[in-house]
């Protein structure tokens, strides 16, 4: 099955394809991804770790729990899939785009 195949050729691309996954897990960690609900009212900012990393809310909510509760769940709800999204194109950039592990097309 292996016969014929450089050895040390293989070893290097690992290393290039291990090194490719680290730049590109960097780069997606210090991308900030922003939602927002309520017309912007609640705006949520996470990083692409996934940790949110800023909330702003309009003035004019701090009198409504209720309102101000579900906006919060809504946009907290859309920034981590934008997160997930993130991190499935990080994924096909290291894979070359030629296989897609998630089913997608």
């Amino acid at each position: 099955m292996f016969e014929g195949m450089d050895m040390g050729n293989l070893q290097k691309m690992l290393e290039e394809v291990q090194q490719k996954a680290k730049e590109l897990e960097e780069k997606s960690e210090s991308v900030e991804l922003t939602a927002k609900s309520g017309g912007g009212l609640v705006k949520v900012t996470a990083n692409g770790k996934g940790e949110i990393i800023d909330i702003d809310i309009e003035d004019s909510l701090l009198d409504d729990k209720e309102a101000l509760q579900i906006l919060l769940i809504s946009a907290i709800n859309d920034v981590l899939k934008m997160v997930e999204e993130n991190k499935k194109s990080v994924a096909m950039n290291i894979l070359g785009g030629g296989f897609n592990p998630f089913g997608q097309k």
